[in-house]
């Protein structure tokens, strides 16, 4: 015979009743079956409500009676045939009178007492396992209903402990008498020794079920509810956590115990003692497989079985050196718990015992605080201990496997996972079994915790990275073209999933947690809230995801500014934004210490050489112990463009504006120009050689008129470029009579730097360098004569955005 109980949203209406029904009918053909089914879904809580609210007097309770009665007639109306409906509903609608009668009671007397607030909440149960019943009588089963309170008989009111000498007796007695091939209970409801309705508390309607199994030796425990089994995590907040196929009784009581609501501890314990397997199935999919849980279980690959969590706890300190070395003082605390019915719900102990800590309900800590502080109250008051101390908005995450043991390093890639994403560990708490490691943290971090948590031990080596990209102008939307294309091949190569959540140009910005449409992102950012810089900080500091990385597409100084808020967030920051690595020595060596502090990358390889991997292979020398002597460069795309393509036939400024009009200036040509474009860049590689330097160090040698560089918009330095065009002609014929070409040249030596036109012979490296390409020589001991060269395309929308796509990727494969 098996055991099957049908929970709250597989009986919340005639629909869902109906496929209970069927599932009853089918598995009924083979064998007896005894089934317990919940309270309608929700009406539980709208019978609590409505005790509440008539013991404060409030005549609501009318309106939530109704809504109650509203539910059930309906429920009756579907199920039953005309014919058959005035006899059932007379039946209801007296349990319903009798419900407004007790209630009315509570209103007069503005008092519910714990015997009539059970009372009232077992009507629940009862209703709808009658109805259920009259529904599958008129499908033609042959079932009957029996009353769960003439069977499970409870030591008391107040405590959930079963007399299960008595109660065992009774469902035998039951059992031998009983003829029907479908017997149905309502669960949730008992008795007290003295005949006194009472319930069984949380989880209920799963107790009344494992009871009554374990007392006829049942073949197997059904547990039917709205998800296909117990997952991995919390499939509602983490979308890629899956059904465990088979679970041992201790790994479910631990998840169980850690918020996983699909099962309730005390439901386990008397199938336990008697190795009756359970079985989580889901009634809209019965034919999906479920959780089998038994006593063993075969031996299985991951550590982790499962990971859980409570959001609704607080933490209780204790802390005080009247606490070292005195016996006893642990068995004072939790016995003034114990008496006031509390319950703890993680305990942590310093080995110096000068403090202790506690997770207990969030409701019932400023209780605890109030017991504790009477109980010491001579100890704090002599100052031995510090008063009693609440910490609110926390939460507890478990690891849970019975294979945990045999791995070592569990702790330590829990811990990383979360110190890397900024997840504050609070208190820990490990069992000498080694199969639970429990952590508390900040009860906003619960869904990044969880989803992080879960990729690490669950999803192999896939990772997901987070994007909130600022400027899609030219480099931005070359990005997201980039990071379309290669979705696939990220995917199923490299196990990154990238998204982009967030989203802003100057005008707007949108946001999605679940991934921006690339194909309609125009449509959508278009459609999105006034941007602001502090405000898309702020969405996605709120927004609190794993791996995020903020990109920054833009010359904007003040977004420039904000880099050190998502740094300290934890949040990676990757930029083609020259402006925070040039600015002020202090405001670099911050951002810096902040990466390193909060383990959150900065990365800005394109802030030099645009695609080219100039700050990569600077720093890999340097971290090999090699000595920078000497670096020279040509580091502007835009410039060396320019004078490529500058001959006698065409002006200098119309070399310029198509310069501008192919993406290789920026915005502002006179930028690149006036050289601060490239002194800003030779300064970053001086930085990065270890040098403390500032812009104003460096030697601009400037090749633009005085006009042009007193310019005020962009309008007017065209115009002056025009203007000054025999100036630009004369530079051009001097290089031409010395048979040399114009370059742009960036050198750092000695510790010095300088930025300035110069004439390149033809056997310089630099001579024959085309188009808007770059070139870095890097003197040093080991290449003290023949420079290591980095060469490519240095301007470009298109090489800029690869370049901003290898640093997230190098994130995304080292985080």
């Amino acid at each position: 015979m098996n055991v099957l109980k049908f929970g709250g949203s597989s009986v919340a209406n005639a629909s869902t009743i109906e496929s209970v029904i069927e599932i009853i009918k089918q598995q009924s053909q083979n064998q007896p079956l005894y089934v317990v089914v919940s309270a309608m879904g929700g009406i539980t809580d709208l019978l609590l409500q409505a005790g509440e609210e008539a013991s404060a007097n409030n005549e609501n309770y009318k309106n939530t009676l109704a809504e109650i009665e509203k539910r059930h007639f309906e429920a009756v109306k579907t199920l039953i045939p005309i014919v058959s409906q005035s006899a059932i509903i007379s039946k209801v609608k007296a349990e319903l009178n009798a419900l407004e009668s007790l209630c009315e009671g509570v209103y007069l007397l503005s008092e519910l007492s714990p015997k009539t607030a059970a009372v009232i909440a077992s009507f629940g149960e009862m209703l709808s396992s009658y109805i259920i019943s009259e529904a599958a009588k008129i499908k033609g089963l042959d079932i009957v209903l029996k009353d769960s309170r003439e069977l499970i008989v409870k030591t008391s009111n107040s405590k959930v402990i079963i007399d299960y000498k008595e109660t065992n007796a009774r469902i035998k007695e039951f059992a031998n008498n009983n003829t029907h091939k479908v017997s149905l209970f309502p669960g949730f409801v008992a008795r007290t020794q003295d005949g006194e309705p009472t319930t069984l508390g949380r989880g209920g309607s799963d107790f009344t079920a494992a009871i009554l199994a374990a007392a006829i030796d049942a073949n197997e425990l059904q547990i039917w509810t709205d998800v296909s089994g117990l997952f991995t995590a919390n499939p509602k907040l983490v979308k890629q956590a899956k059904p465990v196929c088979h679970i041992s009784y201790q790994e479910a009581m631990e998840l169980s115990h850690f918020g996983a609501k699909v099962i309730y501890p005390p439901t386990i314990h008397p199938v336990l003692e008697k190795n009756i397997p359970i079985v989580i199935k889901n009634t809209f999919k019965p034919k999906d497989q479920g959780t089998f849980i038994t006593r063993k279980v075969e031996e299985r690959k991951k550590p982790v079985t499962g990971i859980s969590h409570i959001d609704s706890i607080s933490i209780i300190s204790l802390e005080g050196s009247g606490m070292v070395g005195i016996p006893g003082f642990s068995k004072r605390l939790f016995e003034a718990l114990f008496l006031e019915n509390i319950n703890v719900i993680l305990i942590t102990q310093a080995s110096s015992e000068h403090s202790i800590c506690l997770a207990v309900e969030a409701s019932e800590a400023e209780k605890a605080k109030t017991i504790l502080d009477t109980t010491f109250e001579f100890e704090i008051s002599k100052h031995k201990l510090d008063p009693v101390k609440i910490e609110n908005d926390v939460a507890i995450v478990a690891l849970v496997g019975d294979n945990m043991y045999h791995h070592q390093g569990l702790s330590g890639k829990m811990f990383s996972t979360l110190g890397k994403n900024n997840v504050n560990i609070r208190a820990i708490a490990q069992g000498a079994s080694e199969k639970n490691i429990s952590v508390v943290i900040a009860k906003k971090d619960i869904k990044k915790a969880l989803n992080i948590l879960h990729e690490r031990f669950f999803e192999v080596k896939t990772k997901q990275l987070n994007l909130f990209i600022t400027g899609v102008g030219n480099v931005g939307s070359k990005l997201l073209e980039q990071l379309q294309q290669q979705n696939k091949y990220l995917k199923n190569k490299l196990r990154l999933k990238i998204r982009v959540v967030g989203m802003s140009n100057s005008k707007t910005m949108a946001f999605n947690e679940n991934g921006i449409d690339l194909d309609e992102w125009q449509e959508i950012l278009a459609q999105g809230e006034k941007a602001n810089a502090e405000s898309f900080f702020a969405k996605a500091k709120e927004m609190n995801l794993r791996n995020s990385i903020f990109v920054d597409n833009t010359a904007n100084p003040n977004i420039a500014k904000i880099y050190k808020h998502y740094l300290a967030e934890s949040m990676a920051v990757v930029t083609c934004n020259k402006i925070a690595c040039a600015d002020e020595y202090s405001n670099y060596e911050e951002l810096q210490d902040l990466s390193r502090k909060f383990n959150a990358p900065f990365l800005y390889e394109t802030n030099v050489g645009a695609g080219l991997p100039i700050i990569d292979t600077l720093n890999n020398l340097i971290a090999s112990g090699d000595n920078i002597h000497k670096i020279q460069a040509v580091l502007s795309g835009s410039l060396n463009f320019v004078f490529n393509n500058y001959t006698e036939e065409v002006t200098f400024h119309d070399i310029v504006k198509q310069a501008q009009q192919e993406g290789y200036t920026e915005p502002d040509p006179k930028i690149d120009l006036s050289g601060v474009d490239v002194a800003r860049k030779i300064l970053i590689l001086a930085r990065e050689s270890e040098k403390v330097m500032e812009l104003e160090n460096i030697e601009n040698e400037a090749f633009l008129p005085q006009e042009s560089l007193e310019s005020k918009s962009v309008d007017e330095f065209f115009n002056s470029l025009a203007k000054n065009e025999d100036h630009f002609k004369e530079i051009l014929a001097e290089a031409n009579k010395k048979q040399c070409r114009l370059k742009y040249v960036a050198q750092y030596e000695a510790e010095n730097a300088k930025v300035g036109l110069q004439h390149i012979p033809v056997d310089h490296p630099f001579y024959n360098l085309e188009g808007s390409d770059n070139i870095v020589l890097f003197y040093t001991d080991r290449y003290p004569k023949q420079p290591l060269i980095v060469k490519g395309a240095g301007a470009g929308a298109e090489v800029t955005a690869s370049g901003i796509f290898a640093d997230i990727i190098r994130i995304g494969k080292s985080k």
